[in-house]
């Protein structure tokens, strides 16, 4: 008789927490073995954890001395042929699969924990100033290996708006970056094609899969922002107006107009004014601000307006 098949299947939990640090969007992570940033994750284990949100969060803090607020599910990930999250140590042969969660947080005081800005991971995700330098090299190896192929360079032009006849997705991150990955741009998929690199792709990699799990937190968040107010769980009790664009633009990585996106935030009716003035703007004192009491999490709360600037 053969070897037995591979049975079993082990759950990891993995952990997108963003928050806002010297005005970047940042996600909190821990040093892996080769250097690589690794996102907060460990086992869950049926027979001790009640729920998968509460051995998150216990984990998370045991790691990081680091306490959860915000916390939402994202997805199920444990493709086969890609270094899945490992969840325990050992030798035996499980099907790894982890759950991951994105969550936000306005407080980023704990000493143990390390933040890594987004963007320096997945560079080609900014557009404040029209596409970054990196883009440019990084569609002509996408073209290369289109090669031809029509329906290749359809999705390197949907995904990238490298046309004028198509517009800038910003929630999409997950779709840019597997993209990338089936390309083989990407140092995870040299990795896990046990080749080397076709050539120096752009951004930070990430251990395991958590640079694909990270892409599908961010592309949530994004795609979040235009219908529930999840930016307001990145601010502290109290912020200005700028304030709010700052971290608005630093999450989507778009530039906005100043003036729409104000009289947008006054049309939610989601803000009132503290009656207080901020003096660290370094110039003329703003007004702050604070979140009206409520439930944002209800139906009726709005997101926030995002009016790129042209």
């Amino acid at each position: 008789m053969g070897a037995p098949a591979e049975q079993g299947v082990r759950i990891g939990l993995s952990a997108v927490v963003i928050a806002l640090r010297d005005r970047k969007a940042c996600v909190l992570t821990t040093p892996g073995e080769d250097g690589d940033a690794v996102l907060p994750f460990g086992p869950f284990d049926p027979a001790r954890d009640r729920t998968f949100e509460r051995a998150l969060r216990d984990f998370v803090t045991a790691q990081t001395g680091f306490r959860l607020g915000f916390v939402e599910q994202l997805y199920t990930f444990g493709d086969l042929g890609r270094a899945s999250p490992r969840a325990t140590p050992g030798p035996e042969r499980h099907r790894e699969v982890s759950v991951g969660y994105l969550a936000l947080t306005a407080d980023t005081a704990q000493a143990e924990a390390r933040w890594t800005p987004v963007l320096d991971i997945f560079p080609w995700e900014v557009r404040r100033d029209g596409p970054p330098a990196c883009l440019a090299p990084l569609i002509a190896d996408l073209t290369a290996w289109a090669s031809g192929d029509s329906r290749r360079q359809a999705r390197i032009e949907t995904l990238f708006a490298t046309t004028p006849a198509h517009r800038w997705n910003e929630g999409r991150v997950l779709d840019r970056y597997e993209l990338l990955y089936e390309a083989g741009l990407v140092a995870e998929a040299a990795r896990d094609q046990d080749r080397p690199p076709l050539r120096a792709a752009p951004g930070r990699p990430m251990a395991s899969d958590h640079r694909r799990i990270l892409a599908t937190g961010l592309g949530r968040l994004r795609s979040k922002l235009k219908y529930r107010p999840v930016l307001f769980d990145l601010m502290p009790a109290t912020f200005t107006l700028s304030d709010l664009q700052i971290a608005a633009e630093a999450v989507t990585g778009l530039s906005l107009h100043k003036q729409n996106f104000r009289r947008g935030v006054e049309r939610t009716g989601l803000v009132e004014p503290t009656g207080r003035l901020s003096a660290a703007t370094g110039g003329r004192p703003a007004e702050l601000f604070r979140v009206i009491d409520g439930d944002l999490s209800t139906g009726e709360a709005l997101g926030l307006p995002l009016p790129a600037q042209r």
